[in-house]
């Protein structure tokens, strides 16, 4: 029987049916109904499901593609499985994993059972392992493949298509064929559509492609993923400092790079890590979101000790308690707004040092705009309100201030950790949080110490 596949409903069917079963001691016929499915949705309902729904689950799965399974999950659950299995079990299950993947998976390894796995190998897939683990994580030489299909210049094109006949199947996402001489340097490459419509008379060199662009071994995930965005690529050659072929990144590893890029970027602006897992054990998942929440408590003390400072005005004017919120709350907003513009400017390439200041100009301009509009209408409201034009007056001046400088800060916060190396996606919102918080409090209730007390 062919593997299915699941769309989110019947995901959630099959997942409530397998509870069932197996809440009823019916594994065999849990395991009939994860034989069916495809491995990645094996691997979904895996990542549906509590821990120790998942243990027994995993031990049900089809072993022939569970390295295809373990390809799909995220980190976290990838290495609590992986954590439980023999060396030679995991050497057994990963024969079938891409070279990237295996890769990731011997990295996550304690020393000690790398080495055990690597010896439960066999040569050819132990030579081929060694060779991804030369290159850093987060490099092109980390993610890409070695399963290339090479050509000579010289060759008639009817020549290589009998190859590729006798050759039985080419590399998945495969489009294009690299063109190499006796050293392995990359001369060009020709496309397949190319390849099956031209004259099979003719020789590679005809019609290859000299102008194909390689990536450099040592270039940055990041960069390689813009540009597959930018140039629309399906896969393209991995080359080192003297052109030598060295493998090849196709299009399925670059949405892994750019789905683990939006999970940082997401979870970062919560302060959290990227690969924590949805049903991960209570304990481990409070622990990894203290430090952050530590930090955010001191932030929000520090914005309690500027109410603290004006304690005399709040006993006197209960008014000014009620509406103190809402200058700190609009400029979070406005500041989030920018903060989130800026951060996707910095990952997608767009800012640097020639353009920052303007930017930063910009923002600035807009958050006193923003400041502006809003101050008018605020103003209106609480005159109207509370029948005070004073106290209308002052919050609409506290307001200005602050969506100005919350304007200045979301640009300016994200482009400072930048150069510090501190992540924004992750550091910058509660900086930012903390500020407009302090800024908004201060203006306020200064501005109402100043004009209101006597």
């Amino acid at each position: 029987m062919g593997k299915e596949y699941l769309d989110n409903e019947v995901t959630e069917q099959r997942l409530n049916q397998l509870v069932q079963a197996l809440d009823s001691g019916l594994f065999v016929h849990a395991r009939n109904m994860l034989h069916t499915m495809s491995p990645n949705d094996v691997a979904l309902i895996l990542e549906s499901s509590p821990p120790k729904s998942r243990q027994v689950l995993w031990q049900l799965v089809d072993q022939q593609f569970a390295g295809e399974i373990l390809d799909e999950l995220g980190e976290e659950l990838k290495d609590s499985l992986i954590s439980s299995m023999t060396p030679e079990k995991l050497a057994q299950v990963t024969t079938s994993m891409d070279t990237d993947d295996l890769a990731y998976v011997l990295r996550s390894l304690p020393d000690g059972v790398y080495k055990k796995v690597l010896n439960s190998m066999s040569s050819q897939d132990r030579d081929r392992v060694e060779q991804a683990l030369r290159y850093p994580d987060d490099t092109a030489g980390s993610i890409m493949n070695t399963d290339t299909v090479t050509l000579r210049s010289d060759v008639n094109i009817e020549v290589v298509l009998r190859y590729i006949r006798q050759r039985g199947h080419l590399p998945d996402t495969t489009d294009t064929l690299y063109v190499v001489d006796r050293h392995d340097h990359v001369l060009g490459g020709v496309r397949l559509a190319d390849l099956l419509t031209c004259d099979p008379s003719v020789t590679v060199r005809s019609i290859m492609d000299t102008e194909l662009e390689s990536i450099p071994v040592e270039m940055s995930t990041k960069d390689v993923a813009k540009k597959f965005e930018r140039l629309d690529w399906i896969s393209a050659p991995v080359v080192d400092s003297h052109a030598k072929l060295l493998g090849r990144i196709t299009i399925d590893d670059i949405i892994d790079v750019i789905r683990e890029d939006v999970e940082h970027s997401m979870m970062g602006m919560a302060g959290m890590d990227d690969d924590e897992d949805t049903f991960g054990p209570v304990l481990k998942s409070t622990l990894r979101r203290s430090l952050w929440l530590t930090i955010n408590l001191f932030a929000a003390l520090l914005a309690s000790s500027v109410s603290n400072m004006f304690e005399g005005t709040l006993e006197q004017f209960a008014t000014i308690a009620i509406l103190m919120t809402i200058v700190p709350s609009m400029g979070g907003v406005a500041g989030n707004q920018t903060l989130a513009l800026v951060i996707r400017g910095i990952a997608l390439g767009h800012i640097g040092q020639s353009n920052s200041r303007w930017l930063i100009g910009k923002e600035l301009g807009i958050g006193l705009l923003n400041g502006l509009m809003w101050s008018v209408l605020v103003f209106f409201a609480v005159w109207l309100w509370k029948d005070d034009i004073a106290l209308g007056g002052l919050i609409a001046s506290a307001m200005l201030i602050n969506m100005t400088v919350a304007g200045f800060a979301g640009a300016t916060i994200p482009l400072m950790l930048k150069k510090l190396n501190i992540d924004p996606a992750l550091a910058g919102g509660m900086v930012l949080t903390t500020v407009t918080d302090v800024v908004g409090l201060f203006a306020f209730l200064g501005l109402a110490t100043l004009f209101l007390v006597h």
